[in-house]
């Protein structure tokens, strides 16, 4: 249990603030003078909207969409709402946790600030999980409430029947009766906020880890403005009259601080689409007169030959995080937009983005140097800090750090006061890091992060599959796609007919872009005497070695 001063917190319920790690495994947490003195009580719903209101952006816009603008007073007004459906409607008590699940839209952005200004924890979840995936998170979570959008309703129900304690549901973007927007006609538009504690837990963000085990990393309010005043302010240079668009979930801590936290915190706006093609992703940049394109590198592979017929010369900045950026695609990119792209590492675990480029420092092949802020390096296997050109585990230390709820990997992530991010780097005699490999068996597909041991026990639940093993394989276009190789059961015969009937399964059973999009047929799988998987021989035989 961590050694938390109930004086202090904000919270009634402490379950969040009972469960991070004792102070003694958290990593060192550095305040440098880039960063403003962050006060001992501080709500960032108040930082990122009240605070822009107040300051006369009111009828600036905030949000751009399919259905139309919302002002910074228009979403001030609406989060209010929110904010004491939860609390009033719902009798939620500060400290419990809401999942929050949509699509990238106003609704689905004003339901999260909502969440912190009524001093709720965010439990934010993709789009495309399904049942069993969120039966798990709301049972971690011990989630109290729900807020879904109605499109998604079928998989929260049946993950909600699962799940140890039901919690309270209400669906968005929906005309029932019962709707949060019904609710929501009946409350005030104004709503004094939570006075938060800096360290009450804001956000608890679920990765899936090296296993079928989903982590939660739990941030602060402080975290969530920290990030704030570090890429955005030392990279991006953001003005107020810039305006952000991009593909990430803002489930997904990428999408959350590039297309919502970042543009509030200088007064600028934001585009948030539910659905983007490439073609549709740059038509978009061209009508919203966007400055800042945030998204993956898969991403920015299929829109260079579709940039010649757009007009992109509002585009200022387009940053790719998610997964590793290749030359080709940097070239491409830089060819078809004139623009020098901003590669980015990021993790669930920082918060955001802590290694990048932008601009003259750009090193074309090489991710960047850690930004204001931030400190990196690289360690060996025993934890000592290796010089230039040696390869090994990239460490990280910053205003934000991994804490784990109630989870013993903690002592994994965090060694010696260094955030350890599972990525293979090295650095250069000029300080610039150059991305190597994942040290684990996460498959990092078209910027979503895919642990292969759940993919693996997906398959085996099918009644063919005697025993498979998935690694990650190297593609074009997704830079990595899931690889299965699968041995059947006696009496089953491999076919196309099979492969298929099998990456269907997975898409029915857990998230859809998890399935393999690759599989392989074998009558057994490497093993040593003992038994192990030699799992490193399928990794070479996947990358054609």
């Amino acid at each position: 249990m961590a050694e938390f001063n109930m004086t202090t917190t904000a919270y009634q319920d402490t379950y969040a603030n009972d469960n991070l790690p004792p102070r003694t495994l958290w990593p060192e947490l550095i305040f440098d003078e880039t960063l403003p003195a962050y006060p001992a009580r501080i709500n960032c719903a108040v930082e990122l909207l009240d605070t822009m209101v107040a300051a006369g952006r009111g009828d600036a816009p905030a949000i751009h969409g399919a259905h139309g603008s919302w002002s910074y007073a228009m979403l001030q007004a609406q989060v209010s709402r929110i904010a004491h459906v939860l609390r009033e409607d719902l009798g939620l008590r500060t400290g419990n946790r809401v999942l929050v699940r949509g699509a990238n839209n106003a609704m689905m952005a004003a339901s999260i600030l909502a969440i912190w200004k009524a001093g709720l924890i965010a439990v934010p979840t993709m789009p495309l999980l399904r049942a069993k995936e969120l039966h798990t998170i709301l049972d971690l979570a011990e989630v109290n409430a729900v807020l879904c959008a109605g499109a998604l309703k079928q998989e929260m129900v049946l993950g909600i029947a699962q799940a140890a304690r039901p919690p309270a549901v209400l669906y968005f973007d929906d005309d029932g009766p019962a709707s949060l927007e019904a609710l929501m006609a009946t409350r005030p538009g104004n709503y004094t906020a939570v006075d938060t504690a800096a360290e009450d837990v804001c956000i608890i963000g679920f990765t899936s880890g090296t296993t079928g085990r989903p982590k939660g990393t739990m941030h602060f309010h402080r975290d969530v403005m920290a990030i704030c005043d570090c890429f955005p302010r030392s990279t991006l240079k953001v003005q107020a009259d810039d305006v952000f668009i991009g593909t990430p979930p803002l489930a997904f801590t990428f999408g959350l601080g590039g297309l919502l936290l970042f543009p509030m915190r200088f007064g600028a706006a934001t585009v948030l689409m539910e659905k983007l093609s490439p073609d549709l992703l740059l038509k978009a940049i061209t009508d919203y007169r966007v400055t800042i394109c945030v998204t993956a590198p898969t991403f920015y592979r299929q829109m260079a030959p579709l940039a010649v017929n757009h007009d992109l010369g509002s585009l200022r900045k387009s940053v790719s995080a998610g997964e590793a950026l290749s030359l080709e695609t940097r070239q491409r990119s830089q060819e078809a937009t004139g623009l020098a792209m901003i590669d980015g590492i990021g993790a669930t675990e920082m918060l955001h983005i802590f290694i990048s480029a932008a601009d003259d420092q750009i090193r074309p092949g090489a991710t960047g140097k850690p930004i204001p802020g931030y400190t990196a390096c690289v360690l060996d296997a025993a934890g000592r800090q290796v010089g230039p050109g040696v390869p090994g585990r990239l460490a990280v230390k910053g205003p934000t750090g991994c804490r784990y709820l109630a989870d013993p990997r903690q002592r994994e992530y965090v060694v010696n006061g260094w955030n350890v991010t599972g990525d293979t780097y090295e650095m250069d005699h000029d300080g610039y890091f150059w991305y190597r490999a994942r040290t684990d068996d996460m498959i990092i597909s078209a910027g979503y992060n895919i642990a292969g041991p759940e993919v693996e026990e997906g398959l085996m639940q099918h009644p063919d599959v005697a025993e498979c093993a998935v690694v990650a394989c190297p593609d074009e276009e997704r830079g990595q796609v899931v690889m299965a190789y699968v041995v059947l059961k006696q009496g089953i015969a491999p076919s196309a007919e099979m492969a298929k009937t099998l990456q269907d399964f997975i898409k029915q059973n857990i998230a859809p872009y998890k399935y393999p999009r690759k599989i392989e047929f074998r009558t057994r799988l490497p093993r040593t005497e003992t038994g192990k998987l030699q799992r490193f021989k399928l990794r070479l035989e996947a990358q054609g070695q």
